[in-house]
């Protein structure tokens, strides 16, 4: 039987600080993320030339996902009964809080015909329009409807809640550096042996590429909860407790599941090297330990939170630029506004 979770090594901490060496499953090369004009983001420090792996913003889509069941559209298992939104369209699952970039603040949410889910929102934001963002009412709010903006954080833009003026800063965020990197440069060619001097900008011929991948002395994977932060909602302490088990959760599940970030990155965790964690003497627990713990402590909410359903029946609108142009390279990610 798991044994009770003790946050006593936190109680004094303002954050939580850990360090995990990560390596590629295969060889020595990875990929890393890439930016739309700009590429790969290397950089000069005092340790030598580091380069981005992995962005915040991706690496808090990647936490969030941990939670979610692609099978079954459904929270995982361990989360059942946390508080989140799911739209449906058509009577169909379409999308939910715990997917979309902007969580609670999605426009599948909140700018579709049904106002049910809207009016609840404005309701329990009730008396926010002027003065003063009361923090704990937020919170409370948040817990009551889409617990996981608390940790991801989220920024309600809709002038209509209290002005577009309630955010809440990540709580858990996490990137992914290397250092001492060198470009591996290589190649390739897409072979048409149908028609090799093809037009190739119609699709057609063979078309030779070049492809830069990196090597590095170390890739270290960073975490950073803000215990004072979570504290500082003024939430119920089984409320509290909850909020840091599910933050520890998704980072372990993280480290203990696939840590594929693209084609050619498949990292690893370096078992040979310790974690760094700062306060000094907390250890964190198994995935199996955090998944008994968090739905306990979920239970323990019980009547805090609830699962609401939106319908959205409107139809899809592509934006102008979209229509000119659906590539934005490899990186992909899809941020809140980091507050």
């Amino acid at each position: 039987m798991p044994e009770v979770i003790s946050l006593k090594a936190l109680e004094e901490a303002n954050r939580l600080l850990l360090t995990v060496r990560l390596r590629p499953v295969q060889g020595d090369r990875f990929q890393p993320t890439g930016f739309p004009s700009l590429g790969a983001a290397t950089y000069q420090t005092k340790d030598g030339t580091k380069l981005l792996v992995e962005s915040a913003q991706s690496m808090a889509n990647r936490l969030e996902t941990t939670c979610w069941d692609s099978g079954a559209n459904t929270p995982v298992t361990a989360l059942k009964g946390i508080s989140h939104v799911t739209v449906n369209r058509k009577g169909k699952f379409l999308t939910d809080s715990m997917l979309e970039a902007h969580r609670i603040n999605s426009p599948y949410l909140l700018k579709g015909k049904d106002r049910v889910f809207f009016e609840k929102l404005k309701s329990g934001l009730g008396g926010l329009e002027d003065g003063p963002i009361d923090r704990k009412k937020l919170a409370d709010a948040l817990l009551r409807f889409d617990a996981g903006s608390l940790i991801h954080g989220v920024f309600l833009a809709q002038p209509e809640l209290a002005g577009g003026r309630l955010r809440v800063a990540r709580a858990l965020s996490a990137f992914i550096e290397a250092v001492g990197v060198s470009v591996a440069a290589s190649g390739g060619v897409k072979n048409d042996h149908v028609n090799p001097r093809g037009v190739t900008k119609d699709g057609f011929g063979n078309v030779p590429f070049s492809r830069d991948e990196f090597v590095a002395e170390e890739i270290h994977c960073y975490f950073n909860l803000d215990l004072a932060q979570i504290r500082g909602y003024g939430l119920p302490p089984e409320a509290t407790r909850m909020l840091i088990l599910l933050s520890l959760y998704r980072i372990r599940k993280l480290l203990d599941g696939d840590l594929r970030l693209r084609t050619a990155c498949d990292l690893e965790v370096d078992h040979g090297v310790a974690m760094q964690v700062r306060p000094e003497g907390f250890e964190l627990p198994s995935l199996t330990d955090l998944e008994v713990a968090v739905q306990a402590a979920i239970e323990t909410c019980q009547g805090k939170m609830e699962h609401t359903t939106v319908a959205f029946e409107d139809v899809f609108k592509r934006g102008k630029e979209d229509e000119e142009d659906d590539d934005t390279g490899d990186e992909g990610d899809d941020d809140d506004a980091d507050n």
